[in-house]
Formats: C-alpha cells, sequence, structure tokens
C-alpha cells in the first residue's frame, strides 16, 4: 500500500511511539515527535486563528514519518491580514533508511496542499537537510540575524563550550578569565557600542500579569511600519504567552503616561553549548522602529536583573538589530532561516530587501512555549 499522510488521531499514538524509537535508536535522543495526537501547545478552539495540527505519515500500520501546522495571521501592508502555517517538526524515516528518502518531499507537499502560504524558521543553518530540501523545492531562504550581550565576561570565558572547540582555544579562554583581560576586552567592546547609542528621554518598565487593550493600541500604531509581522495583538498574545506560562516575563514599556511598547523575556531551558551559564532570551517584543532602542533597553535591564549571565535574541528588522548593539549586544553568526514557500515568497517580495524590513522574533514560528 502507498504511504498515505493523514491527521494525527489517537489511534496512531502508539504507532508514534514505536516511529520515535527507531529514529532515536539511530543515537540522536531529540528525534521524536509528539506523543500525543491533541496538541498541547495551542490546540485548536472555535474560531481562533491561530492554532497547531499535527499529521502522520501511515504505511500500513506503521507511522514512517509526522509533520506539524502552526497555524496564524501576519500583516502585511496593502494586503492586510494574510492566513499561513508554520511547517515545523518534520520528522521521517529517511533520517534512518533511504527506501524513505523521499518521504520529506511528499510531506512538505502534502503541508502546500493544506495551505499553500506556507514558511519555516530556524532549522539550524543552510546545510541542513531540511532548508537544503526547501531551497531544491522552489522556496526562498534568508537568514535572520543573532545577537548576544555578554553580561558576565569570566563565566562567558569559562563556560562558552560552543567556541571551546580546542586546546588551544580553552588555555586562551582560560587565561582571559584569569587574568581579566578577556573581561577588560569584552566591556571595552561594549563600552564602544553603547556610545554610539542616542540619548533617550526616562522610560518605566513594569512587569505585567498578561496582555489587554493597552496592547492592542500598540499594534494598530506600528503595524504599517513592517514590509510583515505576525499578528501581535492582545488576542493572540493571550494566546501565545498565557498567564499561567510562568517562565515569561512580560513587560509594559512606557514612556510618562504613554504606552510605547512591550517585551517579553525569558530563561532558556538547559543547552550544553552554554555550559552552566544562566542564558536569557529577549523572545519577542514590540513598538514602532523609532522605539525600538527603548524597549530592547528595558529588556535587557530585565534579564540583567533576573541574573542572566548571558542574553541573546534574534531580530530580523534593521532598526531592531541597531537597538540590540546600542544596548551593547554583539552581532554573531546565525542559523536562524526563514524560508517561504513558492506563493507565499510572491507577496513578500523583493523577500531579500523586505526581509530587513520584516518584523520576526524568536518567539515566531515554533519558537514557544520553550524552544527560544
Amino acid at each position: 500500500m502507498p504511504i498515505v499522510i493523514q491527521p494525527y488521531r489517537e489511534e496512531h499514538e502508539s504507532a508514534v511511539q514505536e516511529f520515535n524509537r527507531r529514529l532515536q535508536a539511530a543515537g540522536d535522543p531529540d528525534l521524536v515527535f509528539y506523543k500525543t495526537s491533541a496538541p498541547q501547545w495551542l490546540p485548536k478552539i472555535e474560531a481562533h486563528p491561530v492554532y497547531n495540527e499535527y499529521f502522520v505519515a501511515v504505511d500500513s500500520c506503521l507511522v514512517r514519518g509526522a509533520y506539524a501546522l502552526k497555524h496564524e495571521q501576519v500583516f502585511v501592508p496593502g494586503k492586510g491580514s494574510v492566513s499561513v502555517a508554520c511547517y515545523h517538526h518534520p520528522l521521517s524515516e529517511g533520517i534512518i533508511n533511504r527506501s524513505y528518502a523521499s518521504l520529506g518531499g511528499l510531506m512538505v507537499r502534502d503541508a502546500l496542499s493544506r495551505q499553500p502560504l506556507l514558511y519555516a524558521l530556524g532549522m539550524g543553518g543552510y546545510d541542513r537537510p531540511l532548508p537544503k530540501m526547501l531551497k531544491a523545492l522552489g522556496w526562498s531562504l534568508v537568514s535572520l540575524p543573532f545577537f548576544f550581550k555578554v553580561v558576565h565576561p569570566s563565566h562567558f570565558l569559562r563556560e562558552m563550550h560552543l567556541l571551546r572547540t580546542s586546546p588551544l582555544r580553552c588555555a586562551l579562554m582560560n587565561a582571559g578569565a584569569v587574568t581579566g583581560l578577556g573581561w577588560l576586552a569584552i566591556r571595552a567592546a561594549q563600552s564602544t557600542l553603547r556610545a554610539r547609542a542616542p540619548r533617550l528621554a526616562q522610560i518605566a518598565s513594569d512587569r505585567v500579569d498578561e496582555f489587554s487593550s493597552w496592547a492592542d493600541s500598540l499594534w494598530l500604531q506600528s503595524r504599517e511600519q513592517y514590509q510583515m509581522t505576525t499578528v501581535r495583538d492582545s488576542d493572540t498574545l493571550r494566546r501565545l504567552y498565557a498567564r499561567t506560562d510562568e517562565h515569561f516575563t512580560r513587560l509594559r514599556i512606557r514612556r510618562g503616561a504613554t504606552d510605547i511598547g512591550w517585551a517579553v523575556v525569558g530563561k532558556r531551558r538547559k543547552d550544553a553549548k552554554y555550559g552552566s551559564m544562566w542564558v536569557g532570551s529577549i523572545v519577542d517584543c514590540w513598538a514602532s522602529p523609532e522605539n525600538a532602542l527603548a524597549v530592547a533597553q528595558a529588556a535587557t535591564k530585565e534579564l540583567e536583573t533576573q541574573g542572566a549571565d548571558l542574553i541573546v535574541s534574534n531580530q530580523s528588522h534593521t532598526s531592531w538589530g541597531h537597538a540590540l548593539e546600542h544596548c551593547g549586544f554583539f552581532k554573531g553568526p546565525s542559523n536562524f532561516i526563514f524560508a517561504a514557500s513558492k506563493k507565499y515568497a510572491e507577496i513578500l517580495q523583493p523577500l531579500g530587501e523586505n526581509s530587513r524590513a520584516f518584523h520576526i522574533t524568536r518567539a515566531d514560528g515554533d519558537g514557544l512555549p520553550r524552544n527560544f
């Protein structure tokens, strides 16, 4: 029988578990699809445009592949709100058995038949299998900038395993930490970045439990200033950042009595490449481009106050990138890729140029609730 792709139902759960075990036996513990057919994050609810749904590729009684779609809306000036979907968590038996090498392309084509305006985000770099396949299928790909701020240089030099790739590098980083020369070099570079920042009027930043109508005003005021952005009205924000999600800190930022923006920050889950560091993330943010610096400063200060050793963020828009640099962030190599299907790319053209004016953050795609 040919492989059939269909919605993931409860009756498939045991077969998905077997599928996961076969993939994990290849040596990567992260190769797992969702254990339950009902999404724990963003389940479909009546009349709400933001939700997840899962699909499985069934070969007789065996699951040979699976993928997820996160349905949402984006705003494009001149076109208004547009329904799109993020293609995420695609897994195929082809990873371990070349007999199923074509299944990845079959799943993408199935997803496109359900939502032609499709995108993928993140993916770990152009050399990974998924972006290679999407490019071969005619998708448009651009990388989105990555920024990081070292808050505690000595800890960073000792624990940043991603950079400690040789005995020589380890020795140099250890020497920089012990002598204080590394601390001085990092602080000097950050001071140079901050010295370029314009002076701002004083702002106030308050923690809030949830987003309400004040966020709607900010959304309507600024959405036309971006070439593309995921809808960020209060209803959507409450769905993404439910008040029960205590690992997020939501900030309402004001200048005097006027709301100018908001930010969501959080502590990243443990990752071996960061050693024992407390890594904070500017997960999401919103303001007009001219107020990006004020919001970036408030978000950075909040994470520093919470005890972050290192702060990271992905920001597509040039103004937000400059804002982070003015806060002492360095721009690093990025493996965070935005890929748009042919139909989606048509409404975003010229994609390469316009991508610098998109508002895409780590919270977009499947970045929540903890993959930020």
